[in-house]
């Protein structure tokens, strides 16, 4: 149980330093840390081919729509979100983060990508494998916990 219990408490350890700097970097740049939750969701949502809309974003969030639209709204004047029309449905609107806020990004946490990307390479297969399992496992029961009591 001991050996358990570091574990959990390195994972919160990097949690809250990983915290602290979304916090650095969301202060830095005028953003709420919602906004930077909201830029994160967007751009996972992006790279695993989903389609962004703004009743996406609220329910991944856990907002209601009119803090979605204000939320939305301080984005887009930001220069870090738009709306688009949905070419195959133009009832609905799609969310695309601008450009600019990916090199903003990729400028403040690039670095820190780039040494994890390089440690993880110290790994062999079998250990990256684990370590996967080990984080979506993690991420699976923290994400099923916090919907349980939000539900």
């Amino acid at each position: 149980m001991e050996d358990e219990l570091e574990l959990v408490h390195l994972l919160r350890s990097v949690t809250v330093e990983l915290d602290l700097l979304a916090a650095e970097f969301a202060g830095t740049h005028r953003l709420h840390p919602t906004d930077l939750r909201a830029l994160i969701a967007l751009l996972d949502a992006d790279r695993a081919g989903e389609t962004a809309t703004p009743g996406r974003l609220g329910e991944w969030l856990g907002l209601n729509s009119a803090s979605v639209t204000a939320l939305i709204d301080r984005l887009e004047r930001l220069g870090h979100v738009r709306r688009e029309r949905d070419p195959d449905d133009r009832r609905r609107v799609k969310l695309v983060v601008e450009e600019r806020a990916i090199v903003l990004g990729w400028s403040f946490f690039g670095p820190l990508i780039g040494e994890v990307v390089d440690r993880m390479r110290s790994y062999d297969d079998s250990e990256r494998r684990a370590i996967r399992r080990f984080l979506l496992d993690m991420d699976s029961l923290v994400s099923g916990q916090r919907q349980a009591r939000s539900g």
